[in-house]
């Protein structure tokens, strides 16, 4: 059985994660960490029996540590806890999905600790992508894209990276999409955040809308599979 820790197991790439978790036979899970969400957490936790969790906000992590103290999970708080949980747990593969920066020295701990990464917090890789590869080549660790555009970008490639020359990033469209430039001049945040296929948070969708998160998103591919930008 492949030990899994998810960092981010409420969202939306961590629900899936438990999702294909608990419909197999392959996998266990060996620690959890949120930011927020205790409710979903607690739930998980009693789901899934693992033995460590995290949540970032040091308040709710005590409250979530006393609606668990029946179960055997042992529970940490801030980010000091996330790190302690992503080094600690003893996971052959580690999901890194907790939105945002705050990602980045988890995943290194990961890695540190000798776990395959997961990647879908595309900071990590914007921010720290030459730090976090240089670790993972010392530890001879895989990184591997999960979500969205990388993951399937991956796919295609077939780990023959050489053999790549151009990589085309695809867009969901936005609400704006078709627009014309004078169109632009008068849209305002409400209208931005306005995206017709996807509820992703105020932040994500503002930076869909801008074209922003394309932008991060070549950033990320980039560090993930050694092209040049001009070849994306």
């Amino acid at each position: 059985m492949k030990k899994v820790c998810i960092l981010g197991s409420t969202g939306s790439i961590g629900t899936q994660t438990l999702d294909i978790i608990e419909n197999s036979n392959t996998y266990t899970v060996t620690a959890l960490a949120a930011a927020r969400n205790i409710d979903l957490l607690e739930n998980q936790i009693r789901a899934f029996h693992p033995k460590m969790a995290a949540v970032y906000d040091e308040k709710l992590a005590k409250e979530l540590a006393v609606r668990v103290r029946d179960t055997e999970t042992k529970i940490f708080g801030g980010l000091s806890g996330v790190r302690e949980v992503a080094r600690e747990n003893g996971a052959d593969i580690t999901v890194t999905a907790m939105v945002g920066s705050i990602g980045i020295l988890p995943t290194l701990d990961a890695i540190e600790a000798g776990s395959d990464i997961a990647l879908a917090n595309k900071e990590t890789m914007v921010c720290a992508g030459d730090i976090v590869r240089a670790a993972a080549k010392e530890r001879g660790i895989k990184i591997v894209p999960v979500d969205s555009e990388h993951s399937a970008i991956f796919q295609c490639i077939g780990g023959k990276y050489e053999d790549v020359k151009r990589i085309f990033l695809t867009a969901s469209g936005g609400p704006f999409a078709g627009k014309k430039r004078e169109d632009l001049a008068t849209v305002t945040a409400a209208d931005a955040l306005r995206h017709p296929n996807w509820s992703m948070g105020a932040k994500i969708t503002i930076d869909s809308a801008s074209m922003m998160n394309k932008g991060l998103e070549v950033i990320e591919a980039v560090q993930l599979f050694g092209v040049k930008p001009s070849a994306i």
